[in-house]
């Protein structure tokens, strides 16, 4: 990062000791106390556009009022109050952002349940965090009606519902005109180690748990990213403003900030990324029901796009859209991709289609770090962009590990562990897991890794992803990263089966762009060409369907994995 970004007493981006949950940490100073604090302050943007979902936009005061009469309903009408659970489980909804607003307001406990999910898998989301409300839309409500009885939800408001709907259950735009705008909402003690949101990881490998964030998580991830931005800026403020009432156009850019939101609000991806963010900084943010290359092109084009998201997949299909109109995308100044692992390609792509007007960006971080935690941008990605960068400010130390904790020296591969003040408290209601998650502070990310002399992290893969092939380690990430180089592959994805003579097998699952005549053999070929032989596929399979994935854009290996293996067994 810059060294004009000072972090000195008396400065915006002031870094303290701190303890939190009998951690020791440095944090900013200056990160706002709770969300609360966040969308008090927000209302001085006031007529900037603040949500815009097809034709429909929303300011900072609309919302703001529509936030204040749901509150005073689930307060007065409902009774939620601090430390209560509020879940909220619909698609990317202008509503999404209300009910997650209102809760934080009453000093609730917010529980943004994955859309993917089905009826019983919502469901268990609502019992384990123990959900008092539910904020919910149309088609989520239609799967888990039948399931509610497993749950101890008191209340459900359902939003853009698309039938009927019973007596008990409330329509959110009724519940909002019952409100009064005008309602000063109560004023609560939150203190920034207080829960503030329960999000559940993807549960690739198992039954999600609820990663518990705190408002000083929060607070400390948007500081992260304003350190970021204000790093990359030209010059770097200088003021020492109180972050909850702070005037943020001192580490806005120049140009107001408009994002096409194509992660999931559920995920940290697209709530702590940049909802929250951009609601701090006075931000636009175009919503999608679902992602449409097409829809998403005219999207940028009509409301000013500078920056964009995705996870790889939709980011090439952005690229092949704007390529196949013939459009250029001159509003676009960054194109940033994450959630899963970012081919070097794609990186290359951005920065040659684009011609180098938009910083290719990367951030590296989970659901237990409150979203990045490392990042890589612009030049220094183009220049590494097998690199997830450095850490986001010097808040967070990133560790590569030996099994027993140890740091490794520089260049050998272990284990990512990441310490700092955007670390989760731990999984709700599972000491055990947390536990096992978390030493001294460090949260073990499961992730393979090393750092250059540079200090310049490297995720080679998952450490689940790891084939083991006649003795020699096989990161699937790698032959992936080569298979996308290839320009006839639209998708990617290695998984490794029992093999009697090697230990495991590599079986590539490609998905190739329409048109092309690459065989299994030249998939072979092109990899051999870059990799040892021992790296190279023994079996490809080509398929014309989307590879499947979870919601926040990762591939569902264990799935290929099943079908795989029962196709061998047939």
């Amino acid at each position: 990062m810059s060294p004009e970004v000072s972090t000195a007493a008396g400065q915006l981006f002031e870094i303290v000791d701190v303890e939190a949950h009998g951690r020791r940490l440095r944090a900013f100073k200056n990160a706002a106390p709770s969300l609360r604090a966040i969308w008090d302050m927000s209302a001085a943007h006031g007529d900037a556009t603040y949500l815009v979902y097809d034709e429909q936009q929303y300011t900072f005061t609309g919302a703001h009022e529509i936030v204040a009469a749901l509150a005073q309903q689930l307060a007065e009408e409902h009774g939620v109050t601090r430390g209560d659970r509020v879940a909220v489980a619909m698609r990317n909804f202008p509503e999404w952002a209300f009910s997650f607003w209102a809760a934080t307001c009453l000093g609730a406990v917010v529980v943004p349940l994955n859309a993917w999910w089905t009826g019983p898998e919502l469901a268990y989301g609502l019992a384990d965090s123990g959900t008092k409300v539910l904020l919910t839309d149309g088609e989520r409500w239609q799967r888990l009606e039948p399931h509610l009885d497993d749950t101890k939800v008191e209340t459900i408001v359902v939003a853009r519902a698309t039938t009927p709907l019973p007596d008990r259950v409330l329509a959110f735009d009724h519940v909002v005109q019952a409100g009064d705008a005008g309602y000063a909402l109560p004023s609560i003690d939150i203190q920034p180690d207080d829960d503030a949101t329960i999000m559940y990881t993807s549960g690739t490998t198992g039954r999600p748990k609820g990663a518990v964030g705190t408002h000083r998580n929060i607070g400390n991830h948007i500081m992260n990213a304003l350190y970021a931005a204000a790093s990359r800026a030209p010059a770097a403020p200088a003021a020492s403003p109180d972050a909850a009432t702070a005037d943020t156009a001192t580490v806005a850019p120049s140009t107001r900030p408009v994002t096409l939101l194509t992660f999931p609000l559920f995920h940290v991806g697209g709530l702590q990324s940049f909802l929250l963010p951009y609601t701090v900084i006075g931000g636009k943010v175009v919503l999608l029901y679902k992602w449409d290359p097409a829809r998403a092109l005219a999207l940028i084009e009509r409301e000013g796009v500078n920056n964009v998201a995705g996870v790889p997949t939709t980011m090439f299909e952005l690229l092949d859209e704007a390529r196949r109109q013939g459009k250029e995308l001159p509003s676009l100044a960054g194109v940033a991709s994450g959630a899963t692992l970012v081919p070097p390609e794609l990186v290359r792509r951005i920065d040659s289609q684009l011609e180098h007007r938009a910083a290719p960006t990367n951030g590296y971080g989970l659901t237990e770090t409150c979203g990045a935690a490392v990042a890589n941008a612009g030049s220094d990605y183009v220049l590494r962009p097998d690199s997830v960068g450095t850490p986001i400010s010097p808040t967070m130390e990133v560790r590569i590990a030996d099994e027993a904790g140890h740091a490794v020296p520089v260049g050998d591969t272990g284990e990512i562990w990441i310490k700092g003040p955007t670390v989760f408290r731990g999984y709700f209601d599972n000491d055990e897991a947390t536990a096992a998650a978390i030493t001294d502070g460090w949260f073990h990310t499961g992730d393979v890794g090393r750092l250059d002399d540079a200090g310049y992290l490297y995720v080679v893969d998952r450490l689940k992803d790891v084939i083991v092939r006649g003795g020699e380690n096989v990161y699937a990430a790698e032959v992936e990263a080569v298979l996308y180089e290839h320009p006839d592959v639209a998708e990617a994805a290695i998984v490794g089966l029992p093999d009697p003579k090697y230990g495991e097998q590599i079986v590539a699952i490609v998905r190739l762009r329409p048109g092309s005549t690459l065989d299994e053999a030249g998939v072979r070929d092109h990899v051999a060409s870059r990799l040892a032989t021992f790296k190279v596929p023994s079996i490809v399979r080509l398929t014309p369907d989307s590879l499947p994935r979870n919601a926040a854009g990762k591939v569902l290996k264990r799935d290929l994995r099943n079908a795989l293996a029962a196709a061998e067994a047939n």
